[in-house]
C-alpha cells in the first residue's frame, strides 16, 4: 500500500536524521526493533500510538503524528470502516453467533487465529489489518454513556480451540471480564436445546439513538442488511426468542468459568 511505504520511509527518513539505529528507536519508543524494521519497509501498518511516540522521540513537530489520519483510511478494510462507524453510533447491540465469537468479544489473538483460517488464505499484512480492526472496535467498551450490549454465543463457539488451547483460555477469562460490565450480556445457547429460534444462522441488529436501526441475519431476507420496520421487528422477535431458550446471564458466566476449568 503506497501510503503505508510512504510513512514508513518517512520514519526512516526521521529516525536517520536523529542518528538513532533501529533497536535504539524501538527501545525509546517502547516497540522492538522487528516492527520498527517492518514499518519502515511498509510490511507493518503503524498504530496511532507508534506514530504519536515516534513523532515525540524524533522530534518531528507533529508531521508523524499528523500522518495518523492517512494511515487510519488504509488500515481497516472499508466494510470495517463502515461497521465500526455505525457501532460507535449505536445506542443498543443485540448479536445472536453461531460459529466463532463476536468481533466486539474477541482477544487479538483469536481473531488472529480465525481470520488465518480464512480460505482463499489471506496475507500476513492483510490479517493484521483484519485484526487491528476489530481490535480498534472494542473502544465500544469505554464510551461513557455506554450502549446496551447483548450477545449469545453458541456453546461451540467456547469450546472450539482456535490458536491453541492457551490463546482459548485467554479468551474465555475476556468474556469473563467483559460480561462484568455493567451494561454488557452475555448469554450461552447450550448445544443440547432442543428447541432453538437461531438455526437459520447469525442475528445482529444496531439501534441507534435516532429511533432508527440496522440489522442482518444470514437466514432472513438473503442476508442482506435491513432498515426497515417491519423487517427489523422480524428479526427482534427472532433475537428475543434466542435470548429466551439460552442461560441467563448468571448461568451463562458460571457456564464459562466451567469450560474454563475443563480447558
Amino acid at each position: 500500500m503506497a501510503v503505508v511505504a510512504a510513512v514508513g520511509r518517512q520514519i526512516k527518513a526521521w529516525r536517520e536524521a536523529a542518528g538513532l539505529r533501529a533497536g535504539e528507536f524501538g527501545a525509546a519508543i517502547g516497540y522492538g526493533e522487528d516492527l520498527v524494521y517492518k514499518v519502515e519497509g511498509g510490511r507493518r501498518i503503524p498504530r496511532p500510538e507508534f506514530l504519536d511516540r515516534a513523532d515525540e522521540v524524533l522530534g518531528a513537530g507533529g508531521k508523524l503524528a499528523a500522518m495518523k489520519k492517512d494511515v487510519a483510511e488504509v488500515r481497516y478494510p472499508k466494510k470495517v470502516r463502515d461497521l465500526a462507524k455505525m457501532e460507535a453510533k449505536a445506542v443498543e447491540l443485540l448479536a445472536y453467533g453461531d460459529h466463532n465469537l463476536h468481533g466486539l468479544l474477541q482477544t487479538d489473538d483469536y481473531a488472529r487465529a480465525l481470520f488465518g483460517m480464512r480460505q482463499p488464505a489471506y496475507e500476513q499484512n492483510e490479517i493484521e489489518r483484519a485484526v487491528a480492526g476489530r481490535a480498534d472496535r472494542r473502544s465500544i467498551f469505554e464510551r461513557s454513556p455506554g450502549p446496551s450490549l447483548s450477545f449469545v454465543q453458541e456453546e461451540v463457539t467456547l469450546r472450539r480451540p482456535l490458536g491453541g488451547r492457551m490463546v482459548l483460555r485467554r479468551q474465555l477469562q475476556r468474556l469473563l471480564e467483559v460480561g462484568q460490565l455493567r451494561n454488557v450480556t452475555i448469554q450461552v445457547m447450550p448445544t443440547s436445546r432442543e428447541d432453538h429460534a437461531g438455526m437459520q444462522g447469525e442475528t445482529q441488529v444496531l439501534k441507534f439513538g435516532d429511533g432508527t436501526a440496522v440489522g442482518r441475519s444470514e437466514g432472513a431476507f438473503a442476508g442482506r442488511p435491513v432498515s426497515d420496520p417491519k423487517q427489523l421487528r422480524i428479526l427482534e422477535l427472532r433475537y428475543g426468542m434466542i435470548r429466551a431458550q439460552a442461560l441467563t446471564p448468571r448461568e451463562s458466566l458460571a457456564f464459562i468459568e466451567q469450560v474454563l476449568g475443563e480447558t
